[in-house]
C-alpha cells in the first residue's frame, strides 16, 4: 500500500484509510474487528473514526464506534502500528455529546472534555491527528464549497479560531493529540487556520478530511490549491457518492441492508441531474471494464492534493473490492472521459 506524508510531518499513512463509522450501527464490535484485521493486513496504517459516530448520530450509540476500535487495540496490541485519527464535533443543536446537556461548540471546555473521553474510547494515550469535524460558526454550506452563497450572521457566542488553536496547541503540549486536522471547512476558513497558526506559533493544521467524488469536486474550485500550496493535504470522504457510484441504487433500487434503505438520509443524491451523472460514470466504467466504485475510488486516489481516500463498507467483500482500488491507475483515456463527463454535469452534489 502506498505511503503519503501527513502535511508537514513525520508521519506517512497509506493512501487508502479505514473509515470507521458503520462500526456500532450496521456493523458489530465483531465485523468492525474482522475490517480493521483485514485493513490493516493489507498495508493500511490509518484509521478515521469521530466522538459522533456511529452514523447515524443519537444519543443511544454516540461513542461506540471509538470504542470498537479501543478494543481492538487492547486485543491487538497494533496501536503504536496504527495512525488513529478521531474528530471532535463542531457547532450544532445536539445536546448529548456533553454531560450538562448543552449544545456541542468548541470552546475549549467542551474540546478538553471530547478529547479525554476519546483518549478513554479509544484505550490511547495520544490522538494522532485531531479533527475539529465542522466549524464552529454558521456557514453557507456543509462542505467545503458550496455552489452557491446563502447569506448567514454570524453567531453572538462564536469561538475564535485563534481561541480554538489555543485549545489545540495546550493539547499539542499536554502530549494528548499530536497534531490537528480540519473538516468540512471553506477555503476562507482553512486559510484563517494557517494564517493564525503562522501569526502566534501555534499548532499547524496537516489535513482537511472534506467530501470529494465524481458528482462533487467543489474542493478544486479553491482548498486544492491550499492544499498543496500549504500542505494541508485532503483526506477525502464520500468518494462513492455515499454508494451511488457503485451503482446499487441505479434504476431506484433499495438494496437490503444498504444505508439508503435502512436511514433513507442521501437525498443531496437523488435530483435528478446527479443521478444522470451517476449513470454516466458507471457507464464509462462498465465501457472500460472496470467496477465503478473502484474507478471512482481509483480517480479520487490519483489526485496530486490527495492524501488520503477514506473507504467505509458493511460487508467484507466491499471492503477488499475498495482497498484493491488502491492499486489501481486509471488510463489516461478514462482520465479524458471522465473530465468530459465532468465538464457536461459539473458538481451535481455538492
Amino acid at each position: 500500500m502506498e505511503q503519503r506524508r501527513l502535511g508537514r510531518t513525520d508521519i506517512h499513512v497509506s493512501a487508502i484509510c479505514l473509515g470507521t463509522m458503520t462500526f456500532g450501527e450496521q456493523n458489530s464490535e465483531a465485523e468492525g474487528h474482522a475490517q480493521m484485521d483485514h485493513a490493516f493486513e493489507q498495508g493500511i496504517n490509518f484509521f478515521d473514526a469521530a466522538e459522533l459516530y456511529p452514523i447515524p448520530p443519537k444519543k443511544e450509540t454516540q461513542g461506540r464506534t471509538e470504542r470498537i476500535v479501543g478494543t481492538w487495540f487492547e486485543k491487538t496490541g497494533k496501536r503504536d502500528r496504527v495512525v488513529m485519527a478521531t474528530k471532535v464535533v463542531g457547532r450544532t443543536d445536539m445536546d448529548w455529546f456533553r454531560e450538562n446537556g448543552v449544545h456541542g461548540r468548541l470552546t475549549r471546555e467542551q474540546i478538553e472534555f471530547a478529547v479525554d473521553r476519546s483518549l478513554r474510547n479509544l484505550q490511547t494515550d495520544c490522538i494522532d491527528l485531531y479533527q475539529i469535524h465542522w466549524p464552529d460558526r454558521k456557514v453557507s454550506g456543509f462542505g467545503s464549497n458550496p455552489t452557491r452563497w446563502v447569506d448567514v450572521e454570524p453567531a453572538e457566542d462564536e469561538t475564535s479560531i485563534d481561541a480554538t488553536l489555543d485549545v489545540m496547541t495546550d493539547l499539542v503540549k499536554a502530549g494528548k493529540i499530536r497534531h490537528l486536522g480540519l473538516s468540512n471547512e471553506s477555503s476562507w476558513g482553512t486559510m484563517r487556520f494557517v494564517a493564525a497558526a503562522e501569526r502566534h506559533g501555534l499548532t499547524r493544521v496537516v489535513s482537511i478530511q472534506n467530501a470529494y467524488s465524481l458528482v462533487n469536486r467543489t474542493f478544486e474550485t479553491g482548498l486544492a490549491e491550499i492544499a498543496r500550496r500549504e500542505d494541508v493535504g485532503l483526506l477525502g470522504y464520500s468518494a462513492l457518492a455515499q454508494g451511488y457510484l457503485t451503482g446499487k441504487y441505479r434504476n431506484g433500487a433499495l438494496p437490503h441492508g444498504a444505508r439508503k434503505t435502512l436511514f433513507d438520509r442521501l437525498q443531496r443524491y437523488e435530483h435528478p441531474r446527479t443521478l444522470q451523472a451517476v449513470d454516466a460514470y458507471c457507464d464509462l466504467a462498465a465501457d472500460a471494464g472496470l467496477d465503478p466504485a473502484q474507478m471512482a475510488i481509483a480517480f479520487a486516489k490519483s489526485r496530486s492534493f490527495m492524501t488520503s481516500v477514506i473507504i467505509g463498507a458493511t460487508k467484507m467483500e466491499q471492503l477488499e473490492s475498495d482497498i484493491a482500488a488502491g492499486s489501481l491507475t486509471l488510463s489516461a483515456d478514462v482520465l479524458e472521459k471522465i473530465d468530459a463527463l465532468h465538464q457536461e454535469f459539473g458538481n451535481p452534489a455538492p
